[in-house]
């Protein structure tokens, strides 16, 4: 007779390579191969064949048979699930070969990324544009972190810009050790600070640019107890001492009961995330008309290069810490990006501007009489510095400068911070984020 019905359930495969280590005898072991054989077979003949891969799809199929129906888009929804699921083992297996016979740190020459949609958006970017949310279910990204794997404990749906905002958030807060709040408008920090005490971090923080981070994402790489849920539920905006900050996402490794507790109270719709720390080495993707960009995540720590004196000046012990600070603040500003910093506090930044003169500025602006004697980093070099960028700051009072280097006119930036008495530091790493 004819098979009717086909329900495979493959061999666990991907379980079995991300539940620690296996030896390479045993990962074959666990790849299926009559199973994928069925089901594409199955899939083939969908017109006579009802193929299932998913538990959750058994009643539907039974109430399909049963009801002796009859609808051929039923079929071939099982159909293309099927050949989905197996495309997706294959990539699981595909990338656990090419990791076992490559030493890792070199691009497959072709790879799939198997992903899983895990809601539908409100829209994209823009009203007018349909968008969804995808998990990537690559074995690279099994726990991970980020905030792709958040647990959304209260608040409205996440939004398409709600997830980009909230990314570069907790990307940015993420790196830093010390207990620290970072706040974010448009996926720039435009606030950042780092106390042993949060919430004197987080007033210095929002005090950074108050009326960027009304509306902002708060980001936090401590446990959020009920004490800083009460200063947030409760902060004032520096700007009039009244208006309640009014913020779309908050974000923390964790919550104490009451903390969360506060939290909730402050607003219906806030976003309440908890993410865990996003890993490290991570490959990153971006897409382009008609193709994708692929490229290792920065994770360049101040710890990892050579802050190199060019001056005649040396930085003092905290100017250095300053500049470092700076540094680490720089990397997540779209370029070209100018960070002003003293005693692990953001005063000022200026971002995404065509010409690094402009962000200058508009960091100055910000920072204002403060960043006297403050640490300036820039996340490329300056290919001017006579009455140019680098003379200007020295010419408002900044203190340290620290710059990757590299450009033809790196003398005269020297000689102009020897002229202002004014330290300059070169990193050797440029920043560029676009």
């Amino acid at each position: 007779g004819t098979f009717d019905v086909v329900v495979v359930n493959l061999y666990p495969f991907y379980d079995k390579v991300t539940s620690g280590a296996i030896s390479f005898e045993d990962g074959i072991e666990n790849i299926d191969i009559g199973g994928p054989t069925l089901i594409r077979a199955a899939a083939k003949n969908h017109k006579d064949v009802l193929v299932v891969v998913d538990h959750h799809d058994y009643p539907a199929l039974l109430k399909y048979l049963q009801e002796k129906q009859a609808d051929p888009q039923f079929r071939r929804m099982l159909a293309w699930k099927a050949f989905q699921h197996v495309a997706s083992y294959d990539s699981a297996v595909s990338e656990w070969l090419w990791k076992q016979t490559n030493s890792g740190d070199t691009f497959p020459p072709s790879f799939t990324v198997p992903l899983s949609m895990k809601s539908t958006l409100r829209y994209g970017e823009n009203p007018h544009q349909k968008a969804a949310f995808y998990g990537d279910r690559s074995l690279s990204l099994v726990n991970a972190g980020g905030i792709a794997t958040a647990v959304q404990h209260h608040g409205k749906e996440m939004s398409y810009n709600n997830y980009l905002d909230a990314d570069a958030a907790w990307n940015c807060v993420s790196e830093f050790e010390n207990p620290t709040c970072v706040v974010v408008k448009h996926t720039n920090p435009c606030g950042v600070a780092s106390r042993q005490d949060v919430l004197e971090a987080y007033r210095l923080a929002v005090k950074a640019d108050p009326v960027s981070a009304f509306g902002g994402i708060v980001a936090f790489n401590t446990t959020i107890d009920e004490d800083l849920a009460k200063e947030i539920r409760e902060f004032r905006s520096p700007t009039d001492g009244e208006t309640r900050m009014f913020y779309e996402i908050v974000v923390a490794p964790g919550y104490t009961e009451k903390g969360l507790e506060v939290l909730k109270g402050k607003s219906k719709t806030l976003r309440i995330l908890e993410a865990k720390r996003s890993g490290k080495n991570m490959l990153s993707l971006r897409q382009v008309s008609g193709g994708w960009l692929a490229q290792q995540s920065d994770d360049l720590a101040p710890e990892d290069i050579t802050f190199t004196t060019g001056s005649e000046r040396a930085p003092t012990d905290s100017e250095l810490s300053d500049a470092k600070f700076a540094w680490l603040c720089v990397k997540h500003v779209k370029s070209n990006a100018i960070v002003i910093a003293k005693d692990n506090c953001m005063l000022g930044m200026g971002s995404g501007q065509p010409n690094r003169v402009d962000s200058l500025r508009i960091a100055f602006r910000k920072a204002g009489e403060a960043a006297k004697g403050a640490a300036l980093a820039s996340d490329a070099f300056f290919p001017f510095a006579w009455k140019d960028a680098v003379e200007e700051a020295c010419e408002n009072g900044i203190g340290t400068i620290a710059q990757p280097g590299g450009s033809m006119r790196d003398k005269d930036a020297v000689d102009c911070c020897n002229k202002y008495g004014v330290s300059l530091l070169f990193t050797g790493v440029r920043h560029f984020r676009h």
